[in-house]
């Protein structure tokens, strides 16, 4: 079973759950996949027929299960995109003369379909890396590779699309801004405005397709430039921070397309996206690299506190409890603890390779330990994060 027909099996639990909202995602998905005019008319035919009959049930799993057999008869025939390597870096490191802060040195790899997420306190270097591998900066030292075609410089930088936090004021519809992108970037007249008509729609923007930049939402806005990026077909794209100004459900919401539209079977991208939003970055990314002042670490490095150093096997637990830190720690010496800090409002403690996740539970239960929430963060990168 190749990586379409898992998706497409998925589609059909989907389906069976009348999950309608992400289906109708999908189903844009797989209609821009198929690069087909004549599947693009009967999408956007399918939309409106859906605003008409919001309420119908039945009607609606017909025309859904329609519209998935249609795609899959034309999809199914298409060849599945090889994941290749797009960018990796080297040594990578980028100074400035005579300040304390340099990045790097940075070891990456990004392939199709992966998404990769840089996590990081402000100032870390997080925005400095985007910019460099985007081509905004040049690299001090180390090299940075592209091991994709490009016929120049326009051309990879074209394919190499960075949406800053902050983005620039536009003027006119946002329909219009998207329109004109679009024609600059090869859709031909007949396919233009139907292009563009999926895309808003596939993000969430149908509503606002006449509104201007100052009538948007910050979170809309970068939303708009998505659109506007992906119309620019890129190999890669280099997100800043696009979860600053949404809300915990949007931030899931973006994520979760984030992880659609580069996990095409067909036109798969390489996205970078950095965040402080750690525990979402972490569910989405493929793989997620720490900067701290400049210096990457990866997940799988050993952890160093003030005391100890932690392998990566140990179990650690950020948690929350009333109980005071002396309480906590006359505890979890049964349990052979290594430390217990108490960090950002939350504690962490750290046991050795052999304790697990279910002493700590079982423990927990027998003290009566107040627990107003717990997580293991054994495998994220949020142990970096403790002083």
């Amino acid at each position: 079973m190749n990586e379409f027909e898992k998706q497409f099996e998925e589609l059909q639990n989907f389906l069976k759950f009348e999950d309608f909202s992400i289906l109708t995602k999908r189903i844009i998905d797989l209609t821009l996949d198929t690069e087909e005019l004549n599947h693009y008319k009967k999408t956007n035919e399918f939309l409106i027929w859906l605003d008409q009959n919001e309420s119908i049930v039945e009607g609606k799993k017909e025309k859904f299960k329609e519209m998935l057999t249609d795609l899959y008869a034309t999809l199914s025939k298409k060849p599945v995109a090889e994941k290749q390597l797009l960018v990796s870096t080297s040594k990578l490191e980028k100074s400035y003369g005579n300040s304390s802060f340099g990045l790097g040195p940075i070891e990456m790899e990004l392939h199709q379909g992966e998404i990769l997420g840089l996590v990081g306190e402000n100032g870390n270097g997080k925005t400095t890396l985007l910019r460099c591998l985007c081509g905004e900066l040049f690299a001090t030292s180390g090299k940075i590779k592209y091991h994709f075609k490009s016929d120049d410089e326009f051309d990879l930088r074209t394919k190499l699309v960075y949406i800053p936090q902050r983005t620039d004021t536009w003027y006119g519809s946002m329909f219009e801004n998207l329109q004109f992108t679009a024609a600059s970037y090869g859709y031909k007249p007949e396919e233009n405005e139907l292009v563009v008509e999926l895309t808003i729609a596939r993000l969430g923007l149908r509503k606002f397709r006449n509104h201007a930049w100052k009538s948007l939402s910050s979170g809309y806005k970068m939303r708009f430039e998505l659109a506007r990026m992906l119309l620019r077909k890129p190999k890669i794209l280099l997100i800043d921070e696009p979860l600053a100004n949404l809300d915990i459900l949007a931030q899931q919401t973006v994520l979760e397309d984030f992880r659609a539209i580069a996990k095409s079977p067909f036109r798969p991208i390489g996205i970078v996206l950095s965040s402080q939003q750690l525990y979402e970055v972490e569910k989405t990314s493929d793989q997620v690299i720490f900067l701290k002042h400049g210096k990457q670490k990866n997940l799988h490095e050993k952890v160093v506190s003030e005391n100890e150093i932690a392998p990566e096997q140990n179990l650690v637990i950020e948690f929350e409890s009333e109980w005071s830190q002396s309480q906590l720690g006359e505890v979890f010496t049964t349990l052979n603890m290594i430390s217990l800090q108490f960090n950002g409002g939350t504690y962490i403690v750290n046991f050795p390779e052999k304790i697990t996740i279910y002493d700590f539970m079982k423990l927990s239960i027998e003290e009566k330990i107040p627990l107003q929430y717990f997580r293991n963060i054994s495998n994220s990168t949020r142990r970096f994060f403790v002083s």
